[in-house]
């Protein structure tokens, strides 16, 4: 019987891992925790739409087991990988070859496994420029913007597209403020007119900031628990704001419907994964094409 989710212990033998499925497992999200992930639902779609036999699965990673993860994974002849939290820094870590624009941007969210190299990439970045292009009609370069958990991988590829795109004003916000001083210094050194500052969540100043910018991003994981209030107080929102959190499970996280309550426009990151799934399942398969995967991935994820 296939399952929902599977792990390490899953990775052990073909027979193990396809037992009652139709197709080979070939491909994978690695999180933890991961059950909640819509990436195998646009994927297998994109997979079935362009007639390639395979499957794509959840795979429940602990932290500290990206390296085994890997070494199984190439071991069961899998073509590759998305990764997300918290294992997109350990996979650059594990990567034998990484593309120049996922080390700038600090992370690894997609890997294939090529015969002799395992190769990192990152389509965070790009897949959020174009969600928010998308969903707010704007491009990303003309807005000033405030990150919040921006010491995550989410955070820190995000905020390099926002320095590489040229936003005028980049504010980057994290629970501790030290975990964001690397990052604020490899962002300073892109040469950027970028205005760059650095905030801890409980800084004074935070309110005046964020109601300075056009859009406040959240990269953090508050907002996946039922229980979890919003990132920011209700002090940092205005009407003028376009918020996006990059959770899309729940569809409203608490920031959104704070966000909504004051009159900001509000997406969350169902658009960003439909983009960089796009961009992910080309560096699988280069031959397919681009604009009919992104409609496939749209329409087996409309409604969730």
């Amino acid at each position: 019987m296939m399952k929902s989710v599977y792990n390490l212990d899953d990775l052990i033998s073909r027979d193990a891992l396809d037992a009652g499925a139709e197709k080979p497992a070939r491909l994978a999200v690695l999180g933890w925790p991961v059950a909640h992930s819509a990436s195998p639902q646009m994927h297998q779609a994109a997979l079935d739409s362009n007639g390639i036999d395979a499957r794509y699965i959840r795979l429940a990673v602990e932290p500290g087991q990206i390296r085994e993860a890997f070494s199984r994974m190439r071991d069961l002849g899998f073509i590759g990988c998305n990764v997300t939290v918290p294992h997109k820094l350990a996979a650059l870590e594990n990567c034998t070859a990484v593309d120049p624009a996922a080390r700038m941007l600090g992370a690894v969210n997609t890997v294939r496994f090529d015969e002799d190299a395992t190769c990192g990439f990152n389509t965070d970045g790009p897949g959020f420029s174009r969600a928010i292009e998308d969903d707010f009609a704007v491009l990303l370069g003309r807005l000033s913007v405030t990150i919040v958990g921006a010491g995550g991988g989410a955070g820190q590829a995000i905020a390099t597209q926002c320095v590489l795109q040229g936003v005028p004003n980049l504010v980057l916000v994290n629970r501790t403020a030290d975990k964001l001083e690397s990052l604020f210094t490899r962002l300073s050194s892109l040469g950027s007119a970028t205005g760059i500052l650095s905030l801890s969540l409980d800084d004074p100043s935070l309110a005046e900031q964020c109601r300075a910018c056009d859009l406040i991003v959240n990269t953090s994981s508050v907002g996946l628990k039922p229980e979890d209030p919003s990132i920011l107080p209700v002090a940092c929102l205005k009407p003028e704001h376009f918020v996006y959190d990059t959770i899309y499970q729940p569809a409203v996280t608490p920031l959104l419907a704070l966000a909504r309550s004051q009159g900001c426009r509000t997406s969350n990151g169902l658009s960003m994964l439909i983009h960089q799934g796009a961009f992910a399942f080309q560096h699988w398969f280069q031959k397919t094409d681009p604009a009919e995967v992104l409609g496939v991935m749209r329409k087996a994820l409309a409604g969730s």
